[in-house]
């Protein structure tokens, strides 16, 4: 895997694969897919079941297949952990973590989450849950928790149109931590009500990141502040070029 890996990033990486987060779908990645694909690259959006972490992952590894050369795999909150999982993938050369989770081996989120409590951890009945056990955020909350930078219609649609994620996605422990084998950079959202900024920071020192911060952004931060998501990305892309 790793001399796989090693002679794949001698190369330009020109695909970058998107994954999202729980509760949205690939739809929220449009401003930055907007902005990579005019820079000339080649850009996918995972589109995850959240039927189970597992499912996630095959959704993942199912996209980063059809990559016809080196890639950087892009995770938003709870996809940040499929990317972690997903990451060993051998056409995957780095990874970009966004407002988002980066488990080790053995670790969950939840837990992870629940040890440096968000603004949504301390929020009683702001995560609803069916008879099934399929959760989501409460519409009434999504706003003002998720959202809070984006237009008011904007965040509200986004409240109308979840996904809703299996309960047992949050609490499966993973199996591989690809940071521990790619290089990796991160994104911090300075206001992030959903992912405690400090449980990112503290991600990102753990995987050596390169780490930026983009103070006062929510957890939609890759649609608030598109243009300083990409330019991470793009950064990142680019270290792979000799």
């Amino acid at each position: 895997m790793a001399s796989t890996t090693a002679s794949a990033s001698t190369e330009a990486v020109k695909n970058i694969v998107l994954v999202h987060g729980a509760w949205v779908d690939g739809s929220g990645w449009k401003p930055v897919y907007e902005i990579l694909s005019k820079e000339g690259y080649n850009v996918t959006m995972v589109q995850e079941p959240e039927t189970s972490f597992e499912d996630d992952v095959a959704a993942t590894r199912r996209i980063l297949d059809l990559q016809d050369g080196p890639t950087l795999l892009v995770g938003h909150s709870y996809g940040g952990s499929i990317i972690t999982e997903a990451g060993v993938h051998p056409k995957v050369v780095g990874l970009v973590y966004v407002a988002a989770h980066a488990p080790d081996v053995g670790e969950d989120e939840g837990a992870l989450g629940k040890k440096t409590p968000s603004v949504l951890g301390k929020t009683p009945g702001a995560i609803k849950q069916t008879p099934d056990g399929y959760t989501y955020l409460n519409p009434s909350e999504f706003p003002k928790l998720f959202a809070p930078d984006l237009p008011h219609d904007q965040a509200v649609f986004a409240s109308r149109s979840q996904v809703l994620a299996k309960s047992s996605v949050f609490s499966t422990p993973l199996t591989a931590a690809a940071w521990k084998t790619r290089p990796s950079w991160g994104v911090v959202a300075g206001n992030d009500q959903i992912i405690n900024p400090d449980l990112e920071r503290w991600y990102y020192a753990r995987a050596k990141s390169v780490t930026t911060e983009i103070p006062g952004a929510s957890h939609s931060v890759y649609e608030s502040h598109p243009e300083e998501v990409a330019k991470v990305i793009t950064e990142a892309a680019q270290t792979f070029v000799d």
